[in-house]
């Protein structure tokens, strides 16, 4: 165990309570060890010397507690700030003002440059008295550069998107604006008709954007009502058959009854545009839709007939076993065939925001198979 609490000079102050020493007594009497806890720890004594140093502090750092133990602080770990200055120094946790009680989370850089978040806390023995602990916590800044990475990726695909239909908006008002004397009266409507298009595409966009917001925050909004799921199914169905799919590409299989379903229609819209789209865009052959009631598959509950799933697959090459993973994350894109990839990411966070789950698999034809799974549980107020 990576904790030392009398190897170090300064570790025992027989003369204070172990409550007043921070976390190596503290933690020790709720049973947990700090090489357990999933960010860094490192505590100093009153004199400044390292007595705890637990597994995630070395990771991060790549010191080991035994070089870290009975060291001065500023030695164990040597942080800086960003423009070079030695940050023990700087705040002085010691000799400074006795009415602060800590520093917030900010980037220090450890030797060599690696950027780490580290946050401090000052104990006291007393309100402005010496310090008796600096607690110094410490966390990997890895999992927030890929957080930010993950929002430029978003912001730069979205405004890629956006560029295209912008463009063509632009183009074609601006050319009817200058020549509209010039141009018959078809040739004007093709014209209107692509703006139309443009529009509605980078309508498309913008409520993408919105949603993938209020799923990443937690707060999409479900405001459920009875839904007729089979006649949903059939409304998207009729679509695609007058869009100028063949009619018989489409095989729609309902398990009669069904349960009553409570749900956001326009969001469960969204699910099966994106699911459907998503099969006679990508997929070949016939696209079957089985809507079937089932157990509910919330952990804990089983009830018969307290789930309605949706299976949508089709005869294509389906997807590789190793995307498998990846179908449901931002930006993946089944082939070349366009799309933002966001529509998946869009669909499970709808399906969740639900209480339901989505799965993604090999159909029997060997094509893609998506199955999302719905509680059919009223509304609060009506239960």
């Amino acid at each position: 165990m990576s904790v030392g609490t009398s190897s170090a000079p300064g570790a025992q102050d027989a003369g204070n309570p172990p409550a007043a020493f921070g976390p190596p007594g503290d933690l020790a009497g709720l049973g947990i060890d700090p090489d357990q806890l999933p960010d860094g720890l490192v505590v100093a004594d009153e004199q400044g010397r390292v007595i705890c140093f637990n597994a995630a502090a070395q990771r991060i750092t790549a010191v080991t507690a035994r070089d870290a133990l009975g060291q001065r602080l500023e030695k164990a770990l040597p942080l800086e700030d960003l423009e070079g200055r030695r940050w023990w120094q700087l705040t002085d946790p010691y000799g400074g003002l006795a009415i602060r009680v800590g520093q917030p989370e900010r980037n220090l850089l450890l030797p060599g440059g690696r950027e780490v978040l580290v946050s401090a806390r000052y104990v006291r023995s007393r309100p402005t008295g010496p310090v008796r602990r600096l607690i110094v916590t410490l966390r990997d800044t890895e999992a927030r550069r890929r957080t930010e990475r993950s929002h430029a990726e978003l912001i730069a695909t979205v405004a890629h998107e956006l560029r295209s239909p912008l463009t063509s908006v632009k183009g074609f008002t601006a050319t009817l604006l200058a020549k509209w004397e010039r141009f018959t009266d078809d040739q004007k409507r093709l014209m209107l008709e692509t703006v139309d298009a443009d529009a509605d595409r980078v309508t498309r966009l913008i409520a993408e954007l919105l949603d993938i917001s209020r799923i990443d925050s937690g707060r999409l909004e479900v405001r459920r009502q009875p839904v007729d799921i089979g006649a949903a199914v059939g409304r998207h169905i009729q679509a695609y058959v007058a869009a100028g799919q063949a009619a018989d590409r489409f095989l729609l299989r309902l398990q009669q009854p069904l349960p009553d379903l409570w749900a956001d229609p326009d969001k469960i819209d969204q699910v099966l545009s994106n699911l459907l789209e998503n099969a006679v865009r990508h997929g070949e052959g016939t696209v079957t839709i089985d809507v079937t009631a089932t157990a509910s598959l919330r952990e804990g509950e089983f009830a018969e007939n307290a789930a309605t799933s949706v299976t949508v697959s089709d005869e294509g090459p389906g997807i590789p076993e190793e995307s498998m993973n990846r179908v449901f994350t931002r930006f993946w894109r089944g082939s070349k065939r366009g799309g933002t990839g966001l529509g998946l990411y869009i669909v499970k966070g709808i399906v969740e925001a639900h209480g339901g789950t989505i799965t993604v698999g090999r159909a029997p034809g060997a094509g893609a198979e998506f199955r999302f799974t719905l509680p059919v549980s009223a509304p609060a107020y009506l239960a």
